[in-house]
């Protein structure tokens, strides 16, 4: 079944765009690029990725297209655009004519950084998912778990977009805490516009002392709401190397999804990824 990690991200690594790396997690404060994750994918397994913007600029976005231009494994980009910019047409016109434009499939902006929660429902916002979504891209939803309410809110505005939510919605795994993530996650699950990625998790727990046992009940949950229909897999590599190595984590999703069957584990591995960003 072929591979397809729906998270991953590139850095040229500076102390000003990357200071939300701690101390802790020395090992992110480099650079990586696409020679470093082609080297992963190899001895992982997989065939190949989608790439998430990391920093909110044109620049970045273009940047990740040139790399999709140039690199086959790279299969799709997640980039960032101003959607509440007045100028937001002219800035999609730009990135269109762009080498790599073939595989632009989604956009995001870091709406877990917000000061204002509530900042997904302003209406300039939704004017800017609403012209991605007619012009055929998915949104990326980068939220934590106490954005879940406005989350559900926010996409039952768009009934005609493709929405991802990424790193499950950032679960306290660290406290052990599944409520209210889990009656809010079922809750959003109803939508059936919107899918889910099984990545960053390791992250929310210690990352020098998680079990893949302590993640089960978060990956249950997931399941559950989502189905196997609508689970992507991700890395979130580098991220992830804080506390995980890229191909460990992939046989951790495998194993959280044992009582799926072959072609239920396919469809999440790979085949969902695929559908959902159109790769």
């Amino acid at each position: 079944m072929p591979v397809v990690d729906a998270h991953h991200h590139f850095w040229h690594y500076n102390p000003a765009d990357y200071g939300w790396i701690p101390d802790a997690w020395s090992t992110l404060r480099r650079d990586y690029l696409p020679a470093d994750l082609e080297r992963e994918l190899a001895s992982a397994g997989v065939d190949g990725v989608v790439s998430v913007q990391a920093r909110q600029s044109l620049e970045e976005t273009n940047w990740l297209l040139a790399f999709a231009s140039r690199h086959t494994f790279v299969r799709g980009i997640v980039g960032w655009v101003p959607l509440v910019a007045p100028d937001l047409s002219t800035h999609l016109d730009h990135l269109r004519a762009h080498p790599g434009a073939n595989k632009l499939r989604a956009f995001r902006h870091v709406l877990q950084a917000e000061p204002d929660d509530a900042y997904m429902l302003r209406d300039d916002f939704n004017r800017g998912v609403a012209e991605i979504t007619r012009r055929g891209y998915a949104y990326d939803i980068l939220i934590l778990e106490r954005h879940l309410p406005h989350a559900i809110a926010f996409v039952d505005r768009h009934p005609e977009a493709t929405f991802i939510l990424d790193h499950i919605a950032k679960p306290r795994i660290g406290s052990g805490e599944l409520e209210p993530w889990a009656k809010n996650l079922r809750e959003l699950a109803r939508r059936p516009h919107v899918a889910c990625k099984l990545s960053g998790m390791v992250t929310e727990a210690d990352v020098a002392a998680w079990t893949p046992t302590q993640l089960q009940p978060y990956f249950d949950v997931a399941l559950e709401a989502f189905g196997p229909a609508r689970l992507l897999y991700g890395s979130d590599w580098p991220v992830c190397l804080a506390g995980v190595g890229y191909a460990r984590w992939k046989e951790v999703v495998t194993k959280a999804l044992r009582t799926l069957s072959p072609s239920e584990l396919a469809a999440v591995m790979g085949e969902n990824a695929s559908r959902l960003y159109r790769l």
